[in-house]
C-alpha cells in the first residue's frame, strides 16, 4: 500500500454523515357527485401529475380506494432538516388546497 494511500485511509476528516428527514402528510377528502371510479380519478389527476413527478416527493393513495365519496392521500417528503421539510409540506398542502376539487376534511403530518 502506498504512502498516500495509507494517509487517506488514516485520515479523521472523514466526510460528515448527511441524515435526511422525512416528512409524511396525509389528507382525507370529501367527493361529491362522483359516479364511478374514473370520475374519483380524474379529480386527483393533478395530485400524480404534478407532485408525483417531484424529486423530493412521493405520492400515493393510501386509503379509501375503492369509495366513491372519500379518498385518502399521503405525500412523503425527503429533505435535509425538519424546518425545509416542514415548509415544503405547508407549500404542497396550499397547492393541493387551490387544485384538487375536493374538500379537505382531516390532515395528519409527521415529521421523521
Amino acid at each position: 500500500m502506498s504512502d498516500a494511500l495509507r494517509k487517506l485511509l488514516n485520515t479523521e476528516n472523514s466526510p460528515p454523515v448527511i441524515t435526511p428527514h422525512v416528512g409524511v402528510l396525509t389528507l382525507h377528502f370529501q367527493l361529491y357527485g362522483c359516479e364511478d371510479l374514473k370520475a374519483k380519478r380524474k379529480v386527483f389527476t393533478a395530485l400524480k401529475a404534478i407532485w408525483g413527478k417531484e424529486p423530493d416527493l412521493a405520492v400515493a393513495e393510501t386509503a379509501d380506494q375503492e369509495a366513491l365519496d372519500c379518498a385518502t392521500w399521503t405525500i412523503a417528503a425527503l429533505g435535509g432538516s425538519s424546518r425545509q421539510i416542514s415548509e415544503r409540506l405547508d407549500q404542497v398542502e396550499k397547492a393541493i388546497e387551490e387544485r384538487v376539487d375536493a374538500a379537505i376534511l382531516d390532515v395528519h403530518r409527521e415529521i421523521l
